[in-house]
Formats: C-alpha cells, structure tokens, sequence
C-alpha cells in the first residue's frame, strides 16, 4: 500500500473514531487502557513511551478537541501512526474500509 493511500486510510479510520467518540465515552476509555497496557509491554523503548506520554495528554482533553487532533491534517498524519485507539472499530469495518480506499485509488493498467 503507498503512503498516499496509507495516509487516506489512516485519515478516514479516524473519523470514523471521531464519529463514535462523539457519541459516547467509550473509545476514550479503550485508548487509556491500550496506552497502559502499550507502556508496560514496551518500557524499554523511550521513543515509544513518550508518543504514548504525548496521547495521554491530548486524551485528557475535551472530546471534540480529541477528535480535532486526531483528524488534522499535519498533527493528525503524525500521531496516527500511533493511534491508541486500536480495536474501536471492528476488524471488519478496518478492513471494509482498507478495500474501499485501495480500489478507490487503483489505477488502471497499461
């Protein structure tokens, strides 16, 4: 997959994270838990404890501006590489998602 169409997918799985955080607390709660779990796994890794420092605090946030940071454009590309919220959508709406956008971006052959 290219950058081009990582990025768009990256982009498009997080407003539909927005979406659901704007409708209940719950991705917050899945996110804190997956930090936790992410900084005890990886300790050893300063690089990685300080992306997981810097999303626990923009998830003490207010939600809206929670779901800003996480669908903007130049902060939003960076820390989705490292989006803490893993396993609010289903596999299957991830994947359904992947589909869509590779097709999307599929261009034909020569």
């Amino acid at each position: 997959m290219s950058h081009g169409i990582h990025d768009a997918v990256g982009l498009e799985l997080a407003r539909q994270v927005a979406a659901r955080l704007r409708q209940s607390s719950q991705p917050l709660v899945m996110a804190r838990e997956n930090l936790e779990r992410w900084r005890r796994l990886n300790r050893g890794s300063a690089t990685l404890i300080r992306c997981y420092d810097e999303w626990a605090a923009i998830l003490e946030k207010p939600a809206d501006e929670v779901c800003n940071i996480l669908c903007a454009a130049e902060e939003g590309l960076r820390l989705r590489q490292n989006s803490p919220f893993a396993g609010v959508l289903s596999a299957e709406a991830v994947w359904s998602t992947k589909r869509r956008l590779r097709l999307g971006h599929a261009t034909p052959s020569t």
